[in-house]
């Protein structure tokens, strides 16, 4: 992974370091929500699958 923070710029070197340490904690903390939110409310009742613009369109 190349860096996009050139190697003069400190502040952002070490701030591209924290984000790289604390992704893994980020991406527990999601998985346990969409576990603890697929365990409350197993069926999304408010759920609408997105229609294609080509299917709306009528033939004849």
């Amino acid at each position: 992974m190349s860096s996009s923070v050139s190697p003069e710029d400190p502040l952002g070197s070490n701030i591209e370091s924290a984000i790289v340490a604390v992704s893994p904690l980020l991406d527990l903390v999601l998985a346990v929500g969409e576990r603890i939110s697929r365990i409350a409310e197993p069926v999304d009742y408010e759920y609408y699958p997105v229609h294609d613009e080509d299917e709306d369109i009528p033939e004849g």
